[in-house]
């Protein structure tokens, strides 16, 4: 076997980068779909909100879980149950009923997160503190062709397949993930005692005790929420705006092919320093999004404004979870980690919550009014990284 074929079969930042890959794929055939059964099935943006919001707060409080889940069935279990969860939920949003909508979308959370956590530990224990800089850029471009390809070919199933077909193929590439994980994990030892997490509640204080552990978390958090605004609410502003479905997908795929830019933006923030990236990044960002709400009546125009700060956003994503890496310290790794991990569940609970209430007063363009300004304060946050970082 070649070295680069050894490399993808044995625990590793190749073989890790192909696991990304593969649970992206599954995840993007559904990230625009999804939203567009909601809106069929619950009539309006609010609504969909809605829904977002409960099938969160449900995640989120099963994720308080994981820790003691990976202690009973160890990491791999865990990902075996993801695993499980994401075909429950493929199965029951092929339904299309309100009930399969609902519990499906809440399997499929829980499902993202019980693969994200294992494979978030295996690479603390398999990539070496001073590479982790540059795998995080390399993670999100190894699942950039996902994101490109999937979201587009997800809603083409749906309207020129069947409505179950974007299911049935989000669930094949779950197995193949499942089965490569399987292969990859072999009998190998961690080259250092194992990663396990702790319960996130226990450690609040420390964490958020330590300013730029607080700090990575809350820009973390922001980064989260905008791409939950982009993939849940342009595939919504398209069909609302008389574009269509199609031009949803189109849209977030679009968005997603930014992502291919990362390893180029991780670059830079190595050479100029994280803090001008980030600045730069959620500085364009809120601007782009919130010229969305200004020309509500042009929705080409407002499609091109989503795709160029979906642009602006991958430029915080070449930054990625660096931040954090780099102000954790390595004996509180496992603590930390699981309270860090809290920005995903906090964004997307906190995301769709505060749209639901703003939709129930304010029309669509309002919610992108309010995202700029979210990423404005972001990018004032920013300011704030240390220098040296």
């Amino acid at each position: 076997m070649t070295p680069w074929l050894d490399s993808l079969v044995r625990p590793g930042p190749a073989a890790f980068l192909a696991l990304f890959f593969l649970e992206a794929v599954g995840r993007t055939l559904l990230i625009a779909v999804i939203p567009l059964q909601a809106l069929e099935s619950l009539g309006d943006a609010q609504n969909v909100s809605t829904l977002y919001f409960g099938a969160s707060v449900a995640g989120l409080l099963f994720s308080f879980a994981i820790p003691w889940l990976i202690r009973r069935l160890r990491r791999r279990g865990v990902v075996a149950l993801g695993a499980a969860a994401n075909l429950a939920a493929a199965a029951l949003l092929a339904t299309e009923t309100a009930a399969g909508l609902a519990v499906g979308l809440w399997l499929h959370i829980v499902g993202t997160a019980c693969i994200e956590v294992p494979l978030n530990l295996y690479v603390l224990d398999y990539v070496r503190r001073k590479e982790l800089g540059r795998f995080e850029p390399n993670r999100i471009f190894a699942a950039a062709a996902a994101w490109a390809l999937c979201p587009s070919l997800g809603v083409a199933l749906r309207a020129h397949v069947a409505p179950w077909a974007p299911f049935a193929a989000s669930a094949a590439a779950t197995l193949v993930l499942l089965l490569y994980f399987r292969r990859v994990r072999g009998t190998d030892e961690p080259p250092q005692p194992p990663v396990v997490p702790v319960n996130p509640f226990r450690y609040l204080p420390r964490f958020f005790g330590q300013p730029r552990l607080t700090l990575a978390w809350t820009l973390a958090l922001g980064r989260a929420g905008w791409w939950i605004l982009f993939f849940v609410y342009a595939p919504i502003y398209a069909v609302t705006s008389g574009l269509g479905e199609l031009a949803g997908g189109v849209i977030v795929s679009a968005g997603g092919a930014a992502l291919f830019l990362t390893p180029l933006w991780g670059w830079m923030a190595r050479r100029f320093g994280m803090r001008p990236m980030l600045a730069v990044g959620y500085g364009a960002t809120a601007g782009l999004t919130g010229a969305v709400a200004a020309i509500a009546g042009e929705p080409l125009h407002g499609a091109y404004l989503l795709v160029g700060a979906a642009l602006a956003a991958s430029v915080i994503d070449g930054v990625g979870n660096a931040t954090f890496l780099r102000a954790v310290r390595p004996l509180e790794r496992a603590e930390m980690t699981t309270v860090f991990n809290t920005f995903r569940h906090v964004a997307q609970i906190v995301t769709p919550g505060l749209f639901a209430l703003l939709l129930a007063t304010f029309d669509l363009a309002q919610v992108f009014l309010a995202g700029g300004a979210f990423m404005a304060a972001m990018a004032v946050l920013s300011l704030y990284i240390p220098r040296r970082m």
